[in-house]
């Protein structure tokens, strides 16, 4: 069957949208928005979800050694 990217992307998307501007939102990644085109279906989908996770937000950028490997 296979792993269905515009499927998942669109569910993901209306998530996103139905919580836009109602509720609180966090995502984690190691990806930069630049590269989420790569895990979505394209990078239209992928800036919509940006764009609504962006707007008004607080966005926290840590860098250095990842406490999973410590």
């Amino acid at each position: 069957m296979g792993f269905n990217y515009r499927l998942r992307s669109n569910l993901f998307f209306q998530v996103i949208s139905g919580r836009h501007g109602k509720r609180s939102t966090i995502i984690t990644t190691n990806l930069p928005f630049a590269r989420w085109g790569d895990i979505f279906d394209g990078t239209t989908v992928a800036t919509a979800i940006a764009d609504r996770l962006v707007y008004n937000s607080e966005i926290l950028i840590m860098e250095g050694d990842s406490y999973r490997k410590k």
